[in-house]
């Protein structure tokens, strides 16, 4: 791979211009992506000329860029989540029409909690996250559910701080957090009211695998009123369906005894 003076590889300079779109999407001008990625105006100019050959990115009518069709594609035939976000959706979509709101798919990605599968509906209660969207662990119902059955490691790390803060209700010391995570494992659900939203409630659960090990977190997100926590049986009877259909290999014939 041939590498620059100052010893990044192209590759490396490449991705740099693709991070630079957030995960909100949109578009940026040449400018824009040469300053989200720390690299020279000409140097960002060639690459993104270089992307837009292979389709990674792609021209509007004013010439300004966003991710192509091609990226897509090329990451959603790798992804790792593809087979859960599979076995997921029949029971996402009944859940979401239990609640009447949000339903999501979360991962562990790094420190942070990624969103992989969302519904929504017109009028439901605002939502911090979208598809490809991340949130800190500490802060989100699906990112705590993950974090308490995540390794000590992981969770040193984030007890150390520092905390980002949405709103007054939001975890900010690492007492809180520990107390929380307790009690996430003992009641098997995180309910976080007002953590990122004052006018939502988050609620998510784990789903385990074939083997008992959590590999991702079902979460609701719901008005903040004191019908919330009557949607946590809903939410752990789809959690159960979803672990049940990972069990289930292609052929329908069941993994376990």
């Amino acid at each position: 791979m041939p590498r620059t003076s100052t010893g990044e590889s192209v590759l490396a300079r490449a991705v740099r211009i693709l991070e630079s779109f957030g995960s909100a999407g949109g578009t940026l001008t040449v400018s824009e992506v040469a300053r989200r990625s720390g690299l020279h105006v000409a140097t960002a100019s060639r690459l993104v000329e270089e992307l837009v050959s292979h389709g990674l990115l792609e021209r509007d009518e004013q010439r300004q860029v966003r991710v192509g069709v091609r990226l897509w594609e090329l990451g959603w035939r790798a992804s790792p989540t593809l087979g859960l976000r599979e076995a997921a959706m029949p029971f996402m979509e009944d859940l979401h029409a239990v609640v009447g709101h949000h339903a999501q798919l979360g991962v562990l990605e790094g420190e942070e909690v990624l969103f992989v599968e969302r519904l929504a509906a017109p009028g439901a209660v605002p939502n911090h996250t979208r598809v490809a969207g991340r949130l800190p662990l500490h802060a989100s119902s699906s990112g705590l559910v993950l974090l308490a059955h995540a390794g000590t490691d992981l969770q040193d790390r984030i007890f150390e701080g520092p905390f980002q803060v949405f709103t007054e209700h939001t975890l900010d010391s690492a007492s809180g957090l520990r107390a929380v995570l307790a009690g996430v494992r003992r009641e098997g659900f995180a309910l976080c009211a007002g953590h990122i939203n004052a006018e939502a409630t988050g609620i998510a659960v784990p789903l385990l695998d074939a083997r008992g090990s959590v590999v991702a977190a079902l979460s609701v997100i719901v008005p903040n009123d004191a019908t919330a926590r009557a949607k946590i049986p809903a939410l752990q009877a789809a959690a159960r369906g979803i672990a049940r259909s990972l069990r289930r290999p292609p052929d329908g014939s069941s993994l376990i005894g």
